[in-house]
């Protein structure tokens, strides 16, 4: 009898949304899986708080790009209603607020976006904005298709004729703000349909204009909250790991990465605990730029990470409140009056803005099992600069505790002043409990570079094949999965990425993913009616008439009309008929 053949083992060291996810896959293909998580909770920032009876998302709060979340669930044999996630959809987006006291419901509603658009800029601004939603349309599904469903390993896969083809209908040269400023005339609209760069981490004025998809996601295919907050997410996607065989391991940090002699490829970790485990395949969910720097070995390459640009870190409110404030949607923005001077202060200054622009979420608005009864919980996101390690004079200085206490004071009578002068709310007497997070607290938790809350920064030169790849360049069987490797930071975008990972991870080993022919599955069982037919260019009748246009110059060749013709182009711009030499 032949020996049974080993299955591969793989570990994945960090339980964020991209290690969960690729755990499953691998698990799924039919590895042993273990995950190690430093905390003793899974999701990293996609993770809840909780304060007698209230819950706060500690940070995504709104689900974008609701078929990313599909298809991770369907490539593993299940569904998000299979696995008790319920989405919500939010309507309206957002209420967004400025200092004139003007605000601007950002909606899925084509009507009631007609009479918002209209209201600033006329008949004329909405077909603008119709033809906005046209260029991140193109945005949008060249990026999943040829950007988020595809690996970047060197500079020659840019070179694909598929992406290479659709490369300047990205706009990647252009910022989001120079693209809107094309479609909207007016300074508010330019604000309205830019803000969302903040998601990325980056300046409107700086984020290449291909994430208008953003906007693009939200307006055509809305914002969803799942019940019981974002980690519903992160529970399923463990659950579905846990049923296929992934053993998880909490409040267990990893201390070093096992490298074999020569340090050429991965053979397991080393716990803080001195124990070491070993396997096939390593995975890498933490922080890239942490564990290429605390993890690995001292190299060029990890130091050279730690100078790229990084996107911005937050300061986070969590407040109880001890009634429910009615003037506040699910989703709220609130806009600086100094736009660019906010942004220029958080990305080039690494500062808190003197009139910062923050996000409130307010999520029993969609979900009232978010706080007891007549009470609300809300979450206000107030982006900030991330950490400077050196440089005490500007920006946020680590090593001075005074300088987070007053930084979090301002940041606080900022957003209640703002709320107040513009919705008329005073919620300051109404916070049972407040809970904090600073980008250092975020650094210490999590283990986030600088405390950027998103990772590296998602410039052109930050983007694709540069970007830290997926592999390792160097050390063999090891793989990184989440916000700062490819394709980039956020949820649907790290599930896009967890699935980039897995088959690279899978086709090192010369296995096929399990999932590869399900879309084509799928096809087969397209019903005739509903099979795409494309038109001919050109119909019977354009043919017909092409024809007789040829059968007419024909004629007039054969009768010599086309040599008088000639004749008199030239007489009437002065040449003479028989200056033309003979042929």
């Amino acid at each position: 009898m032949s020996e049974k053949i080993r299955p591969k083992s793989a570990i994945v060291v960090g339980a964020g949304v991209g290690g969960v996810a690729t755990a499953a896959r691998l698990a799924k293909a039919g590895f042993n899986v273990t995950v190690l998580e430093k905390n003793d909770f899974t999701g990293g920032r996609c993770s809840l708080i909780h304060h007698k009876g209230y819950r706060f998302d500690q940070g995504p709060s709104l689900l974008l790009l609701p078929k990313l979340f599909e298809e991770a669930f369907n490539d593993l044999g299940t569904s998000l209603k299979s696995e008790g996630v319920d989405l919500v959809k939010c309507e309206p987006n957002y209420n967004i607020w400025f200092g004139d006291g003007e605000s601007f419901e950002l909606s899925t509603d084509v009507a009631r976006m007609k009479r918002e658009v209209e209201k600033w800029e006329g008949k004329d601004g909405f077909e603008r904005y119709l033809a906005f939603l046209q260029e991140a349309h193109r945005h949008y599904e060249i990026s999943v298709k040829e950007v988020l469903k595809k690996n970047f390993t060197s500079i020659l896969s840019m070179t694909r004729p598929s992406f290479l083809r659709h490369l300047l209908a990205l706009h990647p040269f252009e910022s989001i703000y120079s693209r809107a400023s094309k479609y909207f005339w007016t300074e508010r609209l330019r604000r309205v349909f830019t803000f969302g760069s903040m998601y990325m981490g980056m300046s409107p004025f700086d984020a290449p204009g291909t994430y208008s998809l953003l906007q693009y996601t939200e307006l055509a295919e809305g914002i969803w909250y799942p019940k019981g907050g974002f980690h519903k997410i992160i529970e399923a996607l463990v659950n579905i790991g846990e049923r296929y065989g992934v053993e998880y391991r909490l409040s267990t940090p990893v201390s070093s990465i096992k490298l074999s002699s020569g340090n050429k490829r991965a053979e397991g970790v080393t716990l803080s605990t001195g124990e070491t485990l070993t396997a096939d395949v390593v995975i890498i969910n933490a922080d890239l730029v942490y564990a290429y720097n605390n993890l690995l070995p001292p190299s060029s390459g990890a130091k050279s990470l730690e100078k790229r640009s990084s996107s911005c870190s937050s300061i986070s409110f969590y407040w109880a409140m001890d009634r429910i404030i009615p003037e506040l949607t699910a989703h709220n923005i609130f806009l600086a009056d100094d736009y660019r001077e906010s942004f220029d202060d958080i990305f080039k200054k690494q500062l808190i803005p003197q009139q910062p622009s923050f996000y409130v979420n307010v999520p029993t608005r969609v979900d009232p099992s978010a706080a007891p009864k007549e009470k609300d919980a809300i979450v206000v996101l107030c982006p900030v600069g991330h950490l400077l390690d050196s440089g005490a004079d500007r920006g946020l200085n680590p090593q001075n505790k005074q300088d987070w206490e007053a930084m979090v004071k301002k940041a606080r009578d900022a957003v209640f002043n703002a709320v107040e002068k513009r919705t008329g709310a005073s919620i300051s007497d109404n916070i049972t409990k407040e809970i904090v997070n600073t980008p250092q607290s975020w650094k210490e938790t999590l283990n986030l570079d600088k405390g950027a809350i998103l990772g590296l920064s998602h410039s052109f030169f930050n983007v694709l094949c540069f970007r830290p790849s997926t592999r390792h360049p160097n050390i063999q069987s090891l793989h990184f999965v989440g916000a700062s490797t490819h394709p980039g930071t956020g949820v649907p975008i790290c599930l896009a990425g967890s699935k980039v990972t897995s088959e690279q991870v899978l086709e090192g080993f010369g296995i096929e993913a399990p999932w590869s022919d399900r879309q084509k599955t799928h096809d087969k069982h397209t019903k005739e009616i509903d099979r795409e037919h494309a038109l001919p260019m050109l119909s019977n009748i354009h043919i017909a008439l092409l024809v007789l246009l040829a059968m007419v110059i024909t004629w007039m060749c054969k009768l010599g009309f086309l040599d008088g013709i000639a004749l008199c182009n030239l007489r009437y711009t002065g040449r003479s008929y028989r200056s033309i030499p003979s042929q």
